[in-house]
């Protein structure tokens, strides 16, 4: 990979992780913090108790894609950037476009998913 999609890389991963942090930003200050004593039954109480899960689910989605995202960053300055660490080989450009974080090629998904099920199952 040549230093012009390198950058071009770096600045979506960057544009991305911009993007994150600031609806991360902007969520948390719309959110609504409702104490239990204020609910008039149990319905609001589960409805609340739902939505408090949803947004904890978004957090968790969020962190976990920062961490991809910085792992991607690192890997540009280790200069391994597209290298798939099932492989070994060069991720496919189409895949890096559509998820410039990816750690693995299209065979180097399968080759995961297929270990997942042998140890799930």
């Amino acid at each position: 990979m040549d230093a012009t999609q390198l950058a071009h890389f770096k600045m979506l991963l960057l544009r991305e992780k911009q993007r994150i942090l600031n609806h991360s930003k902007l969520s948390r200050n719309g959110e609504l913090h409702v104490s239990s004593d204020d609910l008039a039954d149990e319905a609001d109480l589960a409805s609340s108790e739902i939505q408090q899960h949803l947004i904890f689910q978004m957090r968790d989605r969020e962190r976990q894609m920062l961490h991809q995202i910085d792992s991607a960053l690192s890997r540009i300055d280790a200069g391994t950037y597209g290298i798939c660490q099932e492989t070994e080989e060069q991720i496919e450009l189409e895949r890096l476009k559509l998820m410039p974080w990816t750690q693995v090629s299209a065979a180097g998904a399968e080759i995961r998913e297929g270990k997942k099920k042998r140890f799930v199952g």
